[in-house]
């Protein structure tokens, strides 16, 4: 028997052409995790749950609705959000909403210092005992020294993770997947994640090159992504 059996998988951070940064489109990343075999899969566009919530539509049972936020401090990263969370609000608050709806919350990339939405030391500390995880891999930092202090920090401080690919195209979906127990809803989640067991690939810096495409091309040509 494998550490694997009677587990399955899911892909925590991934992002569809709801993101300014991504041409994925839902039902491509849909069809995409069917391919893969990945068993759940929670979609976290940047200040979005609309391309979660259609994909979601198209496959109910894989897909889990969720949201990477822009908050003043860093980036939050939620699963089983209901309702849309704007960016630009306080961590505090940020995270008050989501408790409100019972999502799952963890911190996106925590000690990537390359990107805008890493963290503070003190602001972390300071949210630390208010969410449920943080990531500690994601497929998609392009040193990786700001996944082994993420883990590092967890281990410290004896907080949960979770892992991603950060996918903003189809063919990275998968690359950071976590193996948990069968669960159901965010409650259950928070349970079976402390005994998850990571499977990670780090992609290269030329993976950024597809993002960066993406936001060019929505900026500059004006495409509009808004029908799927």
């Amino acid at each position: 028997m494998t550490p694997l059996t009677n587990r399955i998988s899911i892909e925590f951070h991934c992002h569809t052409s709801a993101s300014k940064d991504s041409l994925t489109r839902p039902a491509d990343l849909v069809r995409a995790a069917c391919k893969k075999g990945i068993d759940r899969v929670v979609v976290t566009d940047h200040n979005s749950i609309a391309g979660a919530l259609e994909a979601h539509r198209l496959d109910s049972e894989r897909i889990i609705v969720g949201e990477e936020i822009m908050t003043t401090r860093g980036e939050i990263l939620a699963a089983y959000v209901t309702e849309q969370i704007p960016a630009g609000l306080s961590p505090q608050e940020t995270i008050r909403r989501l408790r409100g709806q019972g999502a799952f919350i963890s911190v996106s990339h925590p000690f990537d210092r390359l990107r805008k939405g890493g963290w503070d030391l003190p602001d972390l500390m300071e949210i630390l005992p208010l969410v449920d995880a943080i990531e500690t891999f994601n497929s998609r930092c392009m040193l990786r020294r700001f996944n082994v202090e993420a883990q590092e920090f967890a281990r410290r401080n004896r907080v949960r993770s979770t892992v991603g690919s950060d996918a903003h195209a189809a063919f990275e979906l998968g690359r950071a997947l976590l193996w948990v127990e069968p669960f159901q809803g965010p409650d259950e989640l928070r349970e079976v994640v402390q005994r998850g067991i990571p499977q990670v690939k780090w992609s290269p810096p030329w993976f950024h090159l597809v993002s960066r495409y993406a936001s060019f091309r929505k900026k500059k040509i004006g495409l509009d992504m808004s029908k799927w």
